[in-house]
């Protein structure tokens, strides 16, 4: 839990810097819509091979952007990320390397123009199921299980278009599972039985959208929440980075990253025993096409 917490601090510390370059670059009464979106294929084909291996086809893709609007004294931002991932191995078939779906939307009212009082709400889950590879008998993961919401209020500092800290010190964490067998086993921290999981906390939101150097973007997002019960102090964490490289006018490479730290998703082993809470750590590394708006 202390390098989880080292590495969210870290992690403010970096938005903190990065977030001091661009100005205020919003126009009145109008849309502002920036992100990437793309997609990676990796091929493998091999015959007679003396040093081994197997054919294998991979393939990923993704969307990252934000969808701003500033009238008068309101702001209303809106993000999304989609991402999905497939791998299909000559002998072990298709296997599923990424599943993504997050957007949040917010609307804060400011007289200032760089701390405004917000409402926010943002929802996370996944496109289909998942196995524990290469046990594809039982599901650990499906659409709405897991699935969180949070619901809050609180206030955004924002001096710069492309960078926002948000504090909530009133916020509902929501987690569903709405698939029979995952609930009837209590998974993601539900009651053994039940779909539906309620905890009031404080929460912790911030964001950078950022040119590190010519043809080389950022979109990184932290998330952090702590339930005012028992457990306060254990620190959820939800770290995701996207970093685009351009090569040229088509292709790209790209980065991605996502940390995870849930105290209430115990790790499971191979051999099914509980450990407890661990850090999850994602990273995808492609090649592929890529559209910058």
């Amino acid at each position: 839990m202390n390098r989880t917490l080292l590495v969210s601090v870290l992690t403010l510390i970096s938005f903190f810097t990065f977030g001091q370059t661009d100005e205020q670059g919003y126009v009145d009464g109008a849309w502002d819509l920036k992100g990437v979106t793309g997609m990676n294929l990796s091929q493998t084909t091999l015959s007679n091979w003396s040093a081994g291996g197997e054919n294998a086809v991979a393939g990923n893709i993704y969307l990252n952007g934000a969808l701003k609007r500033k009238s008068g004294n309101w702001l209303w931002v809106n993000t999304l990320v989609l991402e999905y991932g497939l791998s299909k191995l000559e002998t072990d078939g298709t296997k599923k390397t990424n599943d993504n779906i997050d957007f949040s939307t917010q609307l804060g009212y400011s007289t200032n123009n760089k701390l405004f009082y917000t409402a926010m709400g943002s929802f996370k889950t996944q496109f289909y199921k998942g196995y524990k590879y290469p046990d594809k008998s039982k599901i650990i993961s499906n659409f709405m299980a897991p699935a969180y919401s949070n619901l809050s209020l609180g206030i955004e500092y924002r001096p710069k278009a492309n960078y926002s800290v948000y504090f909530s010190p009133a916020s509902a964490k929501l987690t569903f599972v709405q698939d029979d067998y995952l609930s009837g086993i209590g998974a993601f921290g539900v009651d053994p039985g039940d779909k539906f999981r309620a905890e009031v906390g404080t929460y912790l939101k911030a964001r950078v959208e950022q040119g590190v150097m010519e043809n080389v973007s950022l979109i990184s997002t932290l998330d952090l929440f702590t339930a005012y019960d028992k457990s306060f102090g254990n620190i959820d964490v939800n770290w995701d980075v996207l970093i685009s490289m351009k090569i040229n006018k088509f292709l790209s490479a790209t980065l991605n990253a996502t940390l995870k730290y849930d105290d209430d998703v115990k790790f499971v082993d191979k051999d099914g025993k509980s450990q407890g809470p661990k850090i999850q750590f994602k990273e995808i590394l492609g090649v592929g096409l890529a559209y910058n708006f």
